[in-house]
């Protein structure tokens, strides 16, 4: 990339890789590590600076991976450490950085720390591990207090103690196949020093810490308030999300990577409410960068998005913290289909590509994006896998639709997912239009136009990390410049624009849908210009 005046993570443009739904290699249906390793020349040719791998541990999927059960060694579905080896070995050689998922809110029930901690009586070294609380009531029958699972239900579940009797609850902020870990205890710590270690030795290049937010918990265990939400955005003085001793976690993170050379880097999913409360993980003593969920969940609206950018660009500043942009990822609705699905989401899609990967900082691609696929609305319910389906009896419709196995090549199921027909959830008809090898040489496509924009992006100056100055627009259209001789203009409108006075004689790098000689952009259209 042009930008290179500091480390790579400030300025990457990383793609999200959901590994059972990216390439199988097996016929299985299951996308797997080698399944990856075949499409990485594909990454390199798209233009990415990284990769971030969803879960691959040995897990028993109640959460699709989530549910860690060894955090030292891979999936049998997904292959052996020595594939997750050459994986890296090979991205390596292409250039191409890869981070990991790790999960410490919570291991797997399998996770041979909970069957010892089930098998310890209460108040042992095993059970100290996990947080097991005595239940409320005469009898103990009642949850130690009225906290949710994010996945539905109640957030704790009674065991069964080794004599056969009713004994102590255990907390689940998610599935009860996910029982939390209690950071406050020494032991848990230090293990999950050792597992980065693990996987620095090996070379990974950073880690995505799931759940960043929810390690801490208030020692009280308080009920919620009317205002505590059980998931999204958590509020100040939440009891679960976002307690300041989770900061002390990655302090002791942040010199675990500061030990390693080539710049390791750490990204959080954190969802708090308030920007202040975002940056406090990105001070220099702590994490690198975390998600912009703000600019995610912005709607196609010029103030709207405008107002996400200052907000994130401010706030970082304060701590000297790069931003990065998402639109998509494995666990919310394809922007295709949050843009208005059909022709104007899509349009509207191009749009937001190019605005995201003008801005300042780093940026995330979710698979598939670069193809324009939509989420897939009518999966049946028998074949659903996300928890939250099964745990609401369906009132929520979970995140298996923007999970589905994207299409690579030819006319008919799995469209070269693998080499069978099988594909663990069903892929549309209609993606046989969508396919990369039938985007590959089509000018006018998604993946032509990400191709593009992605290369421009490495050999432009004026992008990567760095800041912006917006230009006086009308208001539906959002503008700016970045130095040196960059400019970038976004009609989020339903009518034509005019293009803002300073762009009107530069030269257009790239538009997502052609423009008129009339000096104006058309509906839902961004253009990146040169201007000196």
């Amino acid at each position: 990339m042009a930008s290179t005046g500091g480390p790579w993570w400030r300025h990457a443009v990383i793609y999200q890789i959901y590994p059972r739904s990216f390439a199988d290699s097996d016929g299985d249906g299951i996308g797997d590590l080698p399944g990856i390793r075949s499409r990485l020349p594909y990454l390199r040719d798209l233009g990415v600076d990284a990769v971030w791998l969803s879960p691959f541990y040995p897990s028993p999927q109640a959460d699709a991976g989530y549910d860690v059960a060894d955090y030292r060694d891979v999936d049998p579905r997904f292959g052996t450490l020595a594939d997750a080896d050459a994986l890296l070995a090979q991205a390596h050689e292409l250039g191409i950085r890869v981070i990991i998922d790790l999960v410490p809110n919570h291991t797997s029930h399998e996770h041979a720390w909970f069957r010892e901690a089930l098998a310890a009586p209460p108040g042992s070294p095993a059970r100290a591990r996990y947080i097991f609380r005595d239940g409320a009531g005469p009898d103990g029958s009642e949850p130690p207090n009225n906290w949710m699972s994010n996945f539905g239900g109640r957030a704790w579940t009674r065991v069964t103690e080794p004599d056969g009797t009713p004994g102590q609850w255990y907390l689940h902020l998610f599935a009860p196949q996910q029982p939390d870990l209690d950071w406050t205890n020494d032991e848990v710590r230090a293990e999950f020093e050792s597992i980065l270690r693990f996987w620095l030795d090996r070379g990974v290049d950073g880690f995505r810490i799931d759940v960043a937010h929810g390690l801490a918990k208030d020692p009280e265990m308080p009920d919620l308030g009317e205002h505590h939400a059980t998931s999204g955005q958590a509020v100040e003085g939440h009891p679960h999300w976002d307690v300041d001793e989770v900061h002390d976690v990655y302090r002791a993170w942040r010199r675990v990577t500061d030990s390693y050379p080539g710049d390791r880097a750490f990204v959080a999913e954190v969802w708090v409410q308030s920007f202040d409360r975002l940056v406090l993980y990105l001070r220099p003593d702590e994490l690198h960068t975390a998600f912009n969920f703000a600019f995610l969940l912005a709607p196609w609206d010029a103030a709207a998005l405008r107002a996400a950018v200052d907000r994130t660009l401010e706030s970082h500043a304060t701590v000297g913290a790069p931003a990065t942009w998402v639109l998509s990822n494995h666990d919310v609705v394809r922007h295709v289909t949050r843009y208005g699905g059909g022709d104007t989401g899509v349009r509207r899609a191009r749009a937001a590509a190019l605005l995201m990967l003008a801005l300042p900082g780093g940026a995330y691609v979710y698979q598939g994006e670069e193809l324009g696929l939509p989420e897939v609305v009518d999966l049946p319910g028998e074949l659903r896998q996300d928890p939250t389906y099964h745990r609401t009896a369906g009132q929520e419709i979970g995140r298996d639709g923007c999970r589905v196995p994207i299409p690579w090549s030819g006319t008919t199921p799995s469209y070269g997912f693998g080499p069978g027909t099988a594909s663990w959830l069903p892929q549309p008809a209609e993606w046989a239009d969508l396919t990369a090898d039938r985007q590959h040489a089509d000018p006018d496509s998604m993946l032509t136009l990400y191709r593009a924009a992605l290369h421009l992006r490495r050999t432009t100056p004026a992008l990567g990390d760095g800041t912006l100055t917006w230009l006086p627009t009308t208001d539906e259209v959002l503008a700016f410049t970045r130095t040196p001789g960059f400019a970038c203009a976004v009609n989020t409108g339903t009518d034509h624009a005019p293009v803002p006075a300073p762009l009107r004689t530069a030269t257009v790098l790239l538009s997502s849908a052609p423009l008129p000689d009339d000096g104006t952009l058309p509906p839902s259209t961004a253009a990146w210009y040169t201007t000196g």
